[in-house]
Formats: C-alpha cells, sequence, structure tokens
C-alpha cells in the first residue's frame, strides 16, 4: 500500500498539484481504504457509492467537502489503478457571499495580535490579498522592499503573481527580517522550513477571539479584495492581484461591495 501511494504522490507532483492538494488527495483515499477494508483490486463502484452516502448522512458534510472526495477518488482510481469506477457526479456547490472585515475591524484585529510577527502576517495577508498557503511559503528573495512589491512564486496553478505592499508594513517587515539569521531564506521560517498554513490559522484565531470578531486568513483576502473595489479599482486588476484564473471566482465580490452600490445614481436623479 505504501508503493501505490507513493505512485500516486508522484504522478500528482508532476501534474503540478499543490502540496496542500496532494497532502488532501493522499488523505483521502487512506480514510476511505481505512474505512473499506478491502484491497485496492477487489473495489467496486458501488463501495465508493455506499461510503460517500455514509458519509453524507452520518456526518452532514458540505457538498464541497464531498465534491473534494470525489476528485480524490476519482484521479487515484483512474490514474493511478486505472480503474475507472468513480463516476459519481458531483453535488452542486452553492456560492456563498464571502465574510469581510470592516476596516476597523482590521485595525482591531492587528492591534490584538500577539506580537510583531502575528501583528505583521495580519498586515500582509489584508495589503495583498495573499492566501495563506502563500503567506508561509514568501521567501525573502521574493520581496522588493525599495519597490513595495513581491512575487508569489508558483502559487495556485503552478503560476507566478505580483503582489502589492503597503508603505506602512515596509519598516515592519525590515524590523522583522532584521531579527532573523543571516541564511534564512523565508519570511516566516519554522521548524520544518516554514511555518505552516495552521500556524497562521492560530494566530489569526487567536487575535480573532481577543477581538471578539470571527476572521480566518481567507477574511483578510476576502477584505483585501472587497475594500479595494469599494475604492473603485477594476475588477480585472483585482483579478490579477488576486491570481484568479476566471473572472467570474472575482466577481462574486460586487455582491459584497456596498460602497459601488452607493455610487449609483438613481435614473430618476438624471
Amino acid at each position: 500500500m505504501i508503493i501505490i501511494f507513493k505512485k500516486l504522490e508522484t504522478e500528482l507532483k508532476l501534474r503540478g498539484f499543490s502540496k496542500e492538494t496532494i497532502k488532501t488527495y493522499l488523505m483521502h483515499n487512506r480514510l476511505f481504504l481505512n474505512h473499506i477494508k478491502k484491497p485496492t483490486d477487489k473495489i467496486k463502484e458501488q463501495d465508493i457509492r455506499d461510503y460517500l452516502a455514509n458519509l453524507i448522512s452520518n456526518q452532514n458534510l458540505k457538498p464541497r467537502s464531498i465534491s473534494l472526495k470525489i476528485s480524490a477518488l476519482k484521479f487515484f482510481y483512474k490514474e493511478i489503478l486505472k480503474k475507472d469506477i468513480v463516476n459519481l457526479k458531483s453535488p452542486k456547490i452553492p456560492k456563498s457571499i464571502p465574510k469581510v472585515l470592516a476596516k476597523k475591524e482590521i485595525s482591531k484585529l492587528i492591534s490584538n495580535a500577539k506580537n510583531l510577527k502575528s501583528k505583521l502576517m495580519i498586515q500582509i495577508l489584508y495589503s495583498s490579498g495573499l492566501r495563506v498557503s502563500e503567506l508561509v511559503t514568501l521567501k525573502l528573495e521574493d520581496l522588493d522592499l525599495e519597490k513595495n512589491e513581491g512575487w508569489v512564486r508558483s502559487g495556485k496553478g503552478s503560476k507566478d503573481r505580483f503582489f502589492i505592499l503597503s508603505n506602512k508594513i515596509i519598516p515592519l517587515i525590515k524590523k522583522h527580517i532584521s531579527t532573523l539569521d543571516k541564511e534564512e531564506k523565508y519570511v516566516f521560517p519554522g521548524k520544518n522550513g516554514h511555518l505552516t498554513t495552521r500556524d497562521v490559522q492560530k494566530i489569526i484565531q487567536n487575535a480573532a477571539a481577543k477581538s471578539k470578531l470571527k476572521a480566518t486568513p481567507h477574511t483578510l483576502r476576502h477584505s483585501f479584495a472587497t475594500h479595494l473595489l469599494d475604492e473603485g479599482t477594476d475588477i480585472r486588476l483585482i483579478q490579477e492581484l488576486l491570481g484568479h484564473s476566471d473572472l467570474s471566482t472575482t466577481q462574486i465580490y460586487t455582491h459584497v461591495s456596498k460602497e459601488q452600490l452607493k455610487k449609483i445614481k438613481s435614473p430618476l436623479d438624471t
């Protein structure tokens, strides 16, 4: 079983899947095999259907979670084991309007962060719209502090992406960098090279609890996009900064931005 999972991991890497997706696909396939307790060559389509139906009934899984499990199982059985037995359609995922913090709430979150490093993480996420996975893998060499900018290397979809940095946080970044070892390559180092996404999630969770707010790293990304839209930034530019391949993904922020709606004049006024 170890060999077959190694084969799955190798194939996912060769196809350019992200580290997080590889980890997730491996986990979902292990969970299924631990549950079914059958050799892979004995597994049939009905086994997979029964497993997913059981999860929906007993764990009340959301459509997004079911869809991810289907994708993970489908890749493993079709691409690795050459068995076309995962023929389920993914459930329709409802488009929810993202949670966004007001600017005052962002300030409160930063104030309640534990230390300089925690404050800086929140500020970079909000001021640049980075994904948490992009923040933790950010390297010192990919920052240009003189130009207030940086680059995400091999981000989602294996693309490089330009991002902006706020003038206000440049001195803080320089102060933070001065505390790092000279040999360090990551902006936020950790035990295994860099911090984990879970580490950052906990930092924001603690700051949010002190602020009596609900917030995640992705809330800061949503807030970045919505506030730019409020200020009149072209949605196509926001799309580029977020690294969305499809404009329709970015357009969800038009449902959140009340400021844009307020700028519309009634036809009676004109």
